[in-house]
C-alpha cells in the first residue's frame, strides 16, 4: 500500500468511531445457554423412555370373542398353516396376555417375540383371552394382538388354537428364523 493509497484510507474513514465490540448487535435476545442446555437434558431424558416398536393401535381390526382368527403373509405356503391350524407344528413357547393393561400387552407381546425369534423358535402360542364382556362390546385384547401380529416383521402367520391348547382365546404363531447349523425346517 503506497502512501497515496493510505492517505486516501484515511481521508474516506475519517470521523468514523471503532466498534468496542467484535461481535455485531442482530436485534436479537442472547440466547439463555442454561435454559437450552436444560431442554435438551429434558428431550434426552424423555426420549429414553419412549419405547418405539412398530405396533400401532391406529386400525384396530375389531374381533369377535369367538371369532377364529387365521392370518398368513404373503408367500407362506397354505400346507404350514394347514399343519399349524391342525396344531401339527408344536409351539415351543406360550405368552398368557391375561389381566394385562393394553400398553403392557403389547410391550410383554414385543418382548416374548423378539426373545423366541432370538432362540430361533418356529411356533409360540399367544393367550389373549376372550373377554365376552357384559357392556357387549368386542373383546380389546383379542382384537389388538390380532391387529399387532399382522404387523410384526418376523411372524408369518397365525391361527386360533385347537380347543385343548385356548380355543379362540389363544393363537399359534408361526415365526421367521435363520436356520441354526444342524437345524432344518
Amino acid at each position: 500500500m503506497s502512501d497515496d493509497d493510505f492517505s486516501l484510507f484515511q481521508a474516506a474513514v475519517r470521523g468514523v468511531k471503532p466498534l468496542k465490540q467484535e461481535q455485531a448487535d442482530t436485534g436479537k435476545p442472547r440466547p439463555d445457554r442454561r435454559q437450552i442446555a436444560d431442554r435438551r437434558q429434558a428431550a434426552t431424558e424423555r426420549t429414553e423412555t419412549i419405547r418405539v416398536d412398530g405396533l400401532s393401535d391406529q386400525f384396530v381390526i375389531d374381533v369377535g370373542a369367538e371369532d377364529e382368527l387365521y392370518w398368513a403373509r404373503e408367500g407362506v405356503q397354505e400346507g404350514q398353516m394347514r399343519k399349524l391350524k391342525a396344531g401339527q407344528i408344536s409351539f415351543e413357547g406360550s405368552l398368557d396376555l391375561h389381566g394385562m393393561s393394553m400398553e403392557k400387552a403389547r410391550e410383554t407381546l414385543w418382548d416374548f417375540l423378539a426373545e423366541a425369534v432370538k432362540f430361533e423358535v418356529r411356533c409360540v402360542r399367544v393367550t389373549h383371552g376372550k373377554a365376552a364382556r357384559l357392556d357387549g362390546k368386542r373383546p380389546m385384547l383379542k382384537s389388538h394382538v390380532n391387529t399387532w401380529l399382522r404387523q410384526h416383521p418376523q411372524v408369518l402367520g397365525f391361527v386360533s388354537c385347537q380347543a385343548k391348547h385356548g380355543g379362540t382365546g389363544a393363537l399359534y404363531v408361526l415365526l421367521k428364523r435363520n436356520m441354526l447349523e444342524g437345524r432344518d425346517e
